[in-house]
């Protein structure tokens, strides 16, 4: 029976109090299941003790950093844990990046620990050769090397005699850095405090209903977005399903078997599991909350879901700065919504203050496209080290986001596009997202990511990248008449490029900067 959503009460506003507090209520409930394993919320806590442990041992203080190369494990979360009890730097690496952008991040952090695991050996070598500063490379396996390049074990051989939490974090701590993607440049990383991730956790336990023992998958990386979801399943007393990566069988398996209620993921895995037959043959009947994000998914997708998936349904809007939270379209305003409202991002969460600021930072009129701006104690701190750019996007006390958004009658917020993708031709605003949101709803179109291209005559023309549904036909000139049609000359792409597949970011977005990249260096040098 699904409850009430809950708030989150009895616990002081940091993240370390708030998993102390979950082990000290539920010591038998099970609290993971990783592959084979399952672990109880004491074994959790016993875990997490050792880790802190480990790194008091290794000198480790409060506010230095301990970064993580890791896949979906307990062992990874637990020595997550234990950097936030103790007031210490989580830094998560994302598996999926580059070795540069790795190197990058440890050496921006000033990580005196690196903990990685076997399945990243040759990775972690490779990083141990750039980052010379890095006190201690350590393995959560046993990896069984030999040399003076093999890391150590992190974990004990034998249990420790005192194995005691210790909860020292306070709420202005900065207790993790999560580095941007990097999609619009350099990779920042944005401080993040125990009282802003506790918000986090508050947030989705306010705006959702989260059963007691709620059992929730993650297959995306906790390093990221879904890790987000563990705080308020602890909180629950629930139980937290962990799956290396994600594929349409083995996500499916996994809900049937483990009768998964919440889970969250991107667009991408959202088309996948639509597009396979194995889905309407699985019994999903445990899902309560079908929650996505990351990334714009187009209102006749969408569409599909509810009909496979049912009123399961959640989007939720956030980007780093300001995490998961910000805004949300629920279950029950997916089932009432209208076509031109599924493609919103739905109403604030409770309690957190949302506006649409002009360039000159004041409200815009009502109707009017402005810069989705918020602020409250879910922001981050600031970007570590770049003083300047803190002060840009944390201007006049509202976090600037870069996200252009128009906000209807009934009080949803509609984005249009990011402001730095906007394309101007001719002299006219286009933004990729309206575009692409009808040519997703065409019946030949997979997939779709529109930017600007350099164009002699306009300054920059609209080019829409697309990959054609399995089995579908479609001609350049008949997706550029349906857009035509439905948006006018101003917004129909000049030109329409098929791909096999439009590239990703490590996060499952679209990577518009690749992907201008690619065009802008090849039309410039025709244009020149």
């Amino acid at each position: 029976m699904t409850t009430m959503p809950q708030p989150l009460a009895d616990v002081a506003p940091t993240l370390g109090a708030l998993i102390a507090d979950a082990v000290r209520r539920w010591p038998a409930r099970i609290a993971f299941v990783d592959g084979a394993r399952e672990i109880t919320y004491a074994q959790m806590g016993r875990r997490i003790a050792q880790a802190q442990a480990r790194l008091a041992q290794l000198g480790l203080v409060r506010g230095d950093a301990v970064a993580q190369l890791s896949g979906n494990r307990v062992e990874m979360f637990c020595v997550m844990a234990a950097a936030y009890l103790a007031g210490l730097r989580s830094v998560t690496l994302h598996s999926m990046a580059s070795a540069a952008d790795h190197a990058a991040i440890v050496q921006d952090c000033a990580a005196r620990v690196v903990v990685s695991e076997q399945a990243y050996a040759e990775r972690a070598r490779a990083l141990r050769a750039a980052c010379c500063g890095v006190a201690h490379w350590l393995s959560h396996d046993d990896e069984q090397q030999h040399g003076v390049q093999a890391p150590a074990p992190f974990w004990p051989a034998a249990e420790a005699a005192d194995e005691t939490l210790r909860v020292v974090d306070a709420p202005d701590d900065v207790i993790r850095l999560a580095y941007t993607g990097g999609t619009t440049g350099r990779s920042k990383g944005v401080m993040l405090t125990s009282r802003a991730l506790h918000e986090n956790a508050r947030l989705w336990l306010a705006g959702l209903a989260w059963p007691d023992g709620v059992r929730t998958l993650c297959s995306a990386p906790i390093s990221h977005g879904a890790g987000s979801l563990i705080y308020p399943t602890l909180a629950r007393g629930g139980t937290v399903v962990l799956q290396r990566g994600f594929s349409v069988q083995g996500w499916l398996d996994a809900v049937e078997r483990h009768r998964i209620q919440h889970t969250f993921i991107v667009p991408t895995m959202l088309y996948a599991l639509l597009d396979a037959p194995a889905t309407a043959r699985a019994d999903l009947s445990s899902l309560q909350a079908l929650m996505y994000g990351a990334a714009p998914a187009s209102p006749a997708r969408i569409r599909q879901a509810l009909a496979v998936f049912g009123p399961v349904l959640v989007q939720s809007y956030g980007q780093t700065e300001a995490p998961n939270t910000i805004l949300v379209l629920d279950q029950a305003a997916h089932a009432a919504a209208s076509d031109a409202q599924l493609a919103s991002a739905g109403r604030p969460f409770p309690g957190v203050e949302v506006e649409l600021l002009g360039d000159d930072d004041q409200p815009v009129g009502h109707g009017e496209i402005g810069e989705i701006c918020v602020r409250g104690p879910l922001l981050m701190s600031g970007y570590h080290g770049q003083p300047e750019q803190t002060a840009q996007a944390l201007r006049a006390g509202w976090l600037h986001t870069g996200d252009l958004a128009r906000r209807d009658g009934e009080g949803l917020f509609h984005i249009v596009d990011r402001k730095k993708d906007m394309i101007i031709t001719g002299g006219f605003n286009v933004y990729p997202r309206e575009v692409e949101d009808v040519l997703s709803a065409h019946p030949a179109v997979a997939a779709v990511a529109v930017i600007g291209v350099p164009d002699a005559r306009w300054g920059e023309a609209v080019k829409a990248v697309v990959v054609a549904r399995a089995g579908a036909q479609a001609t350049a000139d008949a997706l550029i008449d349906y857009v035509r049609e439905r948006k006018g000359a101003i917004c129909t792409p000049k030109s329409v490029d098929f791909v096999e597949q439009v590239p990703l970011t490590g996060l499952g977005k679209p990577d518009k900067k690749a992907l201008r990249q690619r065009y802008w260096t090849a039309q410039s040098r025709e244009i020149a």
